[in-house]
């Protein structure tokens, strides 16, 4: 388990980043009517940006090398 942990610190992170601020957007931004499929839930704003979140961070890891 530890192993993958360190393999995908950088993924776990931009998860945790993302729906953080997935869950501030819709706190303080949102959807007033409840028509807008992203931010009038909780759950889907929060799922949303920690996708997002995983898929920002994973651009900076440094690709591996096999020999």
């Amino acid at each position: 388990m530890k192993p993958m942990i360190n393999r995908y610190k950088l993924e776990i992170a931009g998860a945790a980043a993302g729906a953080v601020i997935g869950w501030l957007y819709w706190y303080y931004v949102g959807c007033a009517s409840g028509t807008c499929p992203i931010t009038s839930s909780p759950v889907v704003s929060t799922l949303y940006g920690a996708l997002l979140g995983t898929l920002g961070f994973s651009t900076f890891k440094k690709p591996t090398t096999t020999k």
